[in-house]
């Protein structure tokens, strides 16, 4: 099916968008119009689904509070189009319109939506609460512009982590860290990675530390490993994983490959047992990403142990001052 969709601000936006929200939001799911109509709409952009005869079929909005962050929300579709994939070209527009612009994409789903979200390469990011009666979740996408190049429906959950079956290959700089963060933004318990250095401006970014600190606090059992050749790039220059390991210590470890046993000449991350992603080499950003590869995973896994075994520890790191 055919529609189009169009974009406006709040001051020149057609009586339309007001009207859709007014009978799915207020009417429909009896939330309270005090808390549907707010001030983010003066600084949203706001977008209307029109059918091929320009009658209007539902409604989104996009805003921005932070650089690097979208928001979603108000998304809405009139009850009779519903079920005709509206809401997935709305949403699939939305991620597209942001791909130059937003590293990461929010929203707030209600419970029984999050499918619809994980179809669109969404995943949760929160425990489950509520907002004007309605059960909702936290979502997060964290690769917008890869997201955007796919072909809709060719992968059922794009980027989740234990689901997504089919490979995500890279050779930039740019989308290996996307899918990496996607990745490591999934994690539940356990993040393992191997790599020649911890190159400041691939692992010491405020979103990657954000994440592995997320998960480093998340519970009791939450294991971030980090094995490198080198450290000495770390001494010289402070580093913000370093200074997290050493507020957390029992969360998050380094460990110094130990030369004179076997090790690995391809670097890789792995998250729980189902996600990894592998580099061809030390010196290019060039692999792929498997969000549902427990064969390779395991394989990784048992040499990353025996790297990690005879590892050792970093003393001029534990002696640097935090």
């Amino acid at each position: 099916m055919t529609v189009r969709i169009r974009k406006y601000s709040w001051q020149l936006a057609p009586g339309h968008i007001r009207d859709i929200r007014q009978k799915v939001f207020v009417e429909e799911q009896r939330v309270p119009p005090e808390l549907e109509w707010d001030d983010t709409d003066e600084i949203a952009d706001h977008f209307l689904a029109v059918m091929p005869d320009n009658t209007p079929a539902g409604v989104a909005r996009l805003f921005s509070t932070l650089s690097e962050t979208g928001h979603v929300g108000r998304m809405a579709i009139l009850p009779e189009f519903r079920g005709r994939g509206i809401g997935e070209a709305l949403l699939q527009h939305l991620i597209a319109e942001s791909a130059g612009q937003y590293q990461e994409l929010k929203l707030s789903a209600q419970q029984h939506a999050v499918p619809f979200y994980q179809r669109a390469g969404f995943h949760i990011c929160s425990e489950a609460y509520d907002d004007a009666g309605i059960p909702h979740l936290d979502m997060r996408c964290l690769a917008p512009a890869l997201i955007a190049q796919q072909p809709g429906g060719n992968r059922p959950r794009p980027m989740l982590l234990g689901t997504d079956t089919q490979p995500w290959l890279f050779d930039s700089e740019n989308s290996m860290l996307e899918l990496m963060d996607s990745m490591v933004g999934q994690a539940g318990q356990r993040l393992w990675l191997y790599d020649r250095v911890l190159d400041h401006d691939r692992y010491d970014r405020y979103r990657f530390r954000e994440l592995i600190s997320s998960l480093a606090r998340r519970h009791r059992l939450s294991e971030v490993r980090l094995l490198i050749h080198d450290d000495q790039p770390l001494i010289k220059r402070r580093h913000q994983l370093v200074e997290l390991m050493r507020r957390l210590p029992s969360r998050i470890e380094l460990r110094l490959v130990n030369g004179d046993y076997p090790h690995e000449d391809q670097p890789f991350l792995i998250a729980d047992r189902e996600g990894v992603v592998y580099r061809h080499d030390f010196t290019t950003p060039s692999g792929f990403a498997g969000f549902s590869d427990s064969g390779r995973v395991k394989l990784l896994a048992e040499n990353f142990q025996r790297m990690w075994d005879a590892g050792r520890q970093s003393l001029e790191l534990r002696e640097l001052p935090l």
